[in-house]
Formats: structure tokens, sequence, C-alpha cells
């Protein structure tokens, strides 16, 4: 947008505060201070919801975005061909500065489809297939997931092993992928495919798929915690359209890195997940409960845990003050996700150290056993969207400029 017509940061957030106060209540204004014993103890890294209470969720939230969309909000710092305001990255912060004082259902269900999938599409889709999806998935009236993974080819994506083969103007599409989060609301999806017996990393092309087509049959996929927060999907002989390739054939390796880097960004960032893990009014309640307060170990854990949680704070705030003024991120940019894994890590050993085997079996003790949610969703954190150690690589490889370990050869 030409900054003579653009409006000011004051005329914005007002027109967002209009906006605002004609659909949505406002939240307390006063935080309320963690109460050990008080509400709800439930915690989850990974939220389960039940799928009927779900398709209400989903619903709400597809409302949201289309009401946003309706009145310019839904893509604040898009272009205005595809539906945006074209406006700075500051004004997307003053949005969501304000909108944390309503009661709106927010965007949780579409990190992937919005802060993966989205930006995927519109830097690789041909035109035709960019118009068409990207503004539908950014007012709500489309969602998509991302079908990476496979059981044999996980942190090794270049492994993958579901194919595609050519069929007159289209391809055919077979193969399994696994932990694919909201696939079974998710209109539609970004899917790695092996398309010829050549070189790792240079036979891989990358699909828009249709997940309601012939041929495709989505199923929940239970984890350790109990819950499906995750899908297995099978493709057998789906039909894709040429022109719903992303990018050249052969170049889906290309393609796949532009999802990732959006990837660890989106699910790097506090809002991911979590349901207030990271407050630390709550670890500090738990250890007085259990009568450590004055236990050195404890103590020093819970130290630990407190610069960390304010240093992953701080590297956020660098990284968005970086794109408020229009640079580039630095290094912290790429933290993200590898920190936020770090200190799940931390929370769940000094939850295990208090709790002990009141973590193993339930006696109805309030913020005891639910904590076995945390526990066990810890380590499935740390492996999706590249496990602790592939984002320590990248990091010295591109960051710090390291040399690449040997490869074994295969």
């Amino acid at each position: 947008m030409d900054a003579s017509t653009a409006p000011t940061v004051e005329e914005f957030a007002q027109e967002c505060r209009d906006f605002l106060e004609a659909r949505y209540p406002r939240r307390r204004q006063e935080r309320k201070r963690f109460s050990w014993g008080e509400g709800s103890d439930r915690v989850a890294v990974f939220e389960e919801a039940d799928r009927e209470a779900e398709q209400v969720v989903i619903a709400n939230v597809r409302a949201w975005r289309r009401a946003l969309w309706d009145n310019g909000l839904g893509w604040i710092t898009g272009p205005v061909e595809l539906g945006g305001r074209d406006l700075r990255k500051g004004y997307q912060q003053t949005f969501d500065a304000m909108v944390r004082d309503y009661e709106v259902p927010g965007n949780a269900p579409l990190t992937v489809s919005l802060g993966m999938i989205a930006p995927t599409i519109q830097a690789h889709a041909v035109p035709e297939v960019r118009d068409r999806y990207v503004p539908a998935l950014h007012n709500g009236d489309l969602i998509a997931c991302q079908l990476f993974s496979e059981p044999g080819a996980g942190s090794d994506l270049a492994g993958v092993g579901a194919s595609a083969t050519r069929d007159g103007d289209g391809w055919r599409l077979t193969g399994q992928k696994v932990w694919t989060s909201g696939a079974h609301y998710s209109d539609i999806g970004e899917i790695l495919c092996r398309t010829s017996p050549g070189p790792r990393h240079k036979n891989l092309t990358m699909f828009v798929v249709d997940l309601r087509a012939k041929g495709v049959e989505i199923r929940p996929l239970r984890q350790m915690t109990g819950g499906a927060a995750f899908n297995e999907i099978f493709f057998d002989d789906v039909w894709v359209p040429d022109d719903h390739r992303l990018g050249e054939v052969g170049e889906g390796w290309r393609v796949a890195m532009t999802t990732l880097l959006n990837e660890r960004n989106a699910i790097g960032g506090e809002g991911f997940g979590g349901s207030g893990l990271l407050d630390i009014e709550r670890y500090k309640a738990m250890v007085r409960h259990f009568g450590l307060a004055s236990d050195p170990v404890t103590r020093q854990r819970l130290a630990t845990l407190y610069m960390n949680l304010r240093i992953a704070k701080m590297t956020r705030q660098r990284a968005g003050a970086k794109l408020a003024a229009g640079q580039v991120p630095g290094p912290e940019a790429s933290l993200g996700k590898l920190v936020l894994a770090q200190n799940y890590l931390r929370i769940s050993d000094l939850v295990g150290s208090i709790l002990g085997p009141r973590l193993l079996a339930d006696d109805g003790e309030w913020g005891t056993y639910a904590w076995t949610n945390v526990v066990l969703g810890v380590p499935g954190y740390r492996i999706g969207g590249g496990t602790d150690e592939v984002l320590r690589n990248i990091l010295g490889e591109r960051v710090l400029g390291l040399p690449r370990e040997p490869e074994v050869p295969r």
C-alpha cells in the first residue's frame, strides 16, 4: 500500500478497536494469579480435544477468520492482489496486542495452515492455484495440513517413500503419511512425494492434494498419552492435476525448506500448545505445595527454568522487533522451536522430580496425575518439526558456519 494512502497506526488501532468492540466481549483486565488447587488442573503439550467438541472449535475459528477477512483484517501484511492490506508488520503487531484483550476464537488450530502452508503455496504455486488457495486459507474457507513425515522418514525427510507417477495431465499419488496435525479437519494438504529414482534431494516433488479426493483415508493416531492429536493418512492412487504441483519436478526439497523454515518459526512461539505451561507461577506454587521450597536442588532447577523462560521471551521479542522494523531476523529467528523444546524438557524434568510416583496413578489429588500428559507429550514435541539434534545441526551449519558432519554412505 502506498504510504500516502495507508492509515496511521493510530487510525488503524481505532479500526481494530471498533471491529472488536462490536463483536466480542472483553477479557477480564486483571490476570488472575495462579493459585494451587483452583480450577482445572488439565495441562498438555498437544491439545487432544474430543472430536465432537473440536468440530465446534473449528467452526468458530472459520467464522472468526471470515469476519476478519470481510473487515480488512484477515491478512494485514498480505499483498493487495491476494486480498491483503499490504501494511507493515508493525500494524499486525498492533492488532495482535489489541486482540489479547478480547474473547475471540483465535488462530491456534490454523498454525499449520496460515503459518506454513499458505506461505509455501504463495511462493511456489502457479498463479491460478496461488490465487485460488491462498486467500481461501486466510479467510477460513479452507484449512490445510502438512504431509511430510512417514513411518520410515521423519527427520530423514529426503527418504520419503510416498510416490507420484505421471498420468496424462496429472499425477497418481500412493503412500502413507504419519504424525499429521489437523488432517481430520483439513481440506487440502501439502504433500512431499518421490517422483523419480534419481539422487536424494533431487528426486522429490511437492503437491497440493485434495483431502476429500477418492483414495484418501484419514485415521486418528493414538499416542502414548492416550489421546489422538495426530493422524495417519493413506493415499491409494489419488489423482492430482499437474497445476497443483509446487515448484518444478525434482524441486520438492527446495519447496520443503520453505515450509520447514516457516514451521520452526510458527511452532516456536509462546502460543503453540502449552495450556499455560510457560507460567513460572505454576511451578513456584507446586514447589511450595509439596514442601520443597527449601530444597537446594529443586530451587536450582526452578531458577534455571525461570532464567531460560526469560531468555526465550527476550529472544522472541528481539525477532519481533526486527520484523516490526522491516528487518530480517538473525539467528534468534532460528532458535524458537529448539528453545521451546528445551524449556518443555526442563519443565518435564522438574515436574517429574517433584511429583515422583504421583505421576503413575490417578488417586484424585489435584495437580498430580494430570501432569502425565505433559511428561509423555514432551518427547513428541522434541521430534515434531525437526528433532533437537537436526535443529542443532542446522544452526551450526547455516547460522554459525560450522563444517558439516561426515555423512554415512547409503
